[in-house]
């Protein structure tokens, strides 16, 4: 119940009225204090955290000698990086850290001791203990001993005003990372733009550290090339092995799926772009406003027209890292069939059932080949008449009278003020960089399938002269 008194003038004189509020129950309810998941988890990890006797033993600083403190110090590193797990955050500030375990006011006074106990002992990094991801290979090694070295100087005032990184999940991060972009290619490394790379990591300050970590540990490049814009991307090793020098196909390669990634977010702009003057065009002929309409009937077909050049632009740039995935698909065929040979030299398998295999292998590479030939057709560039623009009018009229207009699904766009010109321009470098994409290097190599089946085929008549 609240009780407001508001005086008011009558008369020249001042009167005091009184006025009695009283929440009703499910305000009251809601006005209760909830707990959050967070500690609800806690709950399930500690069974006896509402004892009173434990929670005070718990929430005491460290004193005596280490092996006094060590168990308590376990605990709460434990329950520590749990709850980071439960969060899904690794960069955290030490203030948070107290937060997440309060108590009926009361924080743990061991946090901040148990905090300084995990960096000195290297399981909690600053953001100025990362190395920097452009720098140099040699300078990635020294700042990681310099760190290494001053890593038990460091003040704990410093220490306690800056975000702190717990590295077991930055690991675990990390791990999922390239995890994830396993599953999507299956070849030695890949190459993706800094924008996919921050999308996986949650973002551009997880991207920062998971990227330097990578980069620490020789599994990631950070790659910087300016053409027309300046493009940024990472070169990501997904097998054990450290990730290779960038080389000039890598540039290459990362231009080529910047300028795919650009044209995809154009096409996405253009069809919200459609779907707006559709959508005032059908306004405007239910209104019986003729000339409106016709007038955004002729920005739908000048709409259409625009997302027919995007579509051809993009194709095409598909279709050179589709020729450079299948590049690199014949490679690993290739590796596949000399191992296979090796095979059937050692088990002595025979040749119709090779043969048998090698038939229904061709029927499939030129059934592959020829939806790859019909997919890659374009529609020719026609320009816009007064006619098409009366019979697009015509069958928003007819969608009109029929039925009501279906809803079409589009992708919004970050950007929608973009003009379509501007990124035409931007791809106007494709051309030179698919000629300039060199397959040397030991990159990749393409490898005429015709004449790998040709090869086995030749070793196993060899083969089998041999044992006759």
């Amino acid at each position: 119940m609240i009780v407001v008194l508001l005086f008011q003038p009558q008369g020249g004189v001042y009167v005091a009225h009184t006025w009695k509020w009283v929440c009703p129950p499910p305000i009251e309810n809601a006005l209760k204090w909830q707990p959050d998941s967070k500690t609800e988890y806690i709950k399930q990890q500690v069974p006896d955290w509402d004892d009173e006797v434990v929670a005070t033993a718990r929430f005491k600083a460290f004193s005596g000698q280490r092996s006094d403190w060590e168990p308590k110090f376990l605990f709460w590193k434990e329950l520590i990086l749990k709850v980071a797990h439960h969060l899904g955050v690794f960069i955290i500030q030490p203030s948070q850290v107290r937060d997440w375990f309060r108590r009926g006011g009361l924080t743990p006074l061991c946090i901040d001791s148990v905090l300084l106990e995990m960096y000195n002992s290297g399981e909690i990094l600053r953001k100025d203990d990362l190395v920097d991801p452009s720098s140099r290979r040699l300078s990635q090694l020294f700042k990681r001993v310099v760190n290494l070295i001053g890593m038990s100087t460091s003040s704990a005032p410093d220490f306690f005003e800056d975000s702190i990184i717990l590295k077991t999940v930055l690991e675990e991060r990390a791990t999922e990372v390239v995890r994830s972009l396993s599953e999507s290619h299956w070849t030695s490394f890949c190459v993706i733009t800094m924008p996919k790379f921050q999308s996986l990591c949650n973002g551009p300050n997880e991207s920062s550290a998971i990227l330097s970590y990578l980069s620490a540990n020789g599994k990631a490049r950070l790659m910087q090339i300016s053409k027309k814009d300046f493009i940024e991307g990472v070169k990501v090793s997904l097998v054990p092995s450290a990730v290779a020098p960038v080389s000039t196909f890598d540039c290459n390669l990362l231009h080529l799926t910047w300028t795919s990634e650009k044209l995809q977010q154009q096409l996405d702009v253009i069809d919200q772009r459609y779907e707006m003057s559709r959508n005032s065009a059908l306004a405007s002929i239910k209104s019986g406003n003729r000339h409106v309409a016709l007038r955004h009937a002729r920005l739908m077909k000048l709409t259409s027209e625009s997302r027919e050049k995007c579509t051809s632009l993009l194709n095409r740039v598909e279709e050179v890292l589709g020729v450079i995935a299948n590049a690199e698909s014949t490679k690993k065929v290739s590796e596949a069939i000399q191992i296979g040979a090796q095979a059937i030299k050692e088990c002595g398998i025979s040749i119709e059932e090779v043969h048998h295999c090698l038939e229904e292998l061709d029927e499939r590479i030129t059934s592959q080949k020829q939806v790859e030939e019909a997919l890659g057709s374009t529609l020719p560039y026609t320009g816009i008449e007064d006619e098409d623009v009366e019979d697009e009018f015509n069958k928003l009229e007819m969608e009109l009278g029929v039925q009501s207009p279906p809803k079409q699904t589009s992708e919004t766009a970050t950007d929608g003020s973009a003009p379509v010109q501007k990124i035409l321009e931007s791809v106007g470098t494709v051309s030179e960089t698919v000629l300039n994409t060199k397959m040397a290097d030991g990159t990749i190599k393409a490898v005429d399938n015709r004449n790998s089946v040709d090869s086995l085929v030749n070793s196993l008549s060899s083969l089998k002269l041999e044992a006759a």
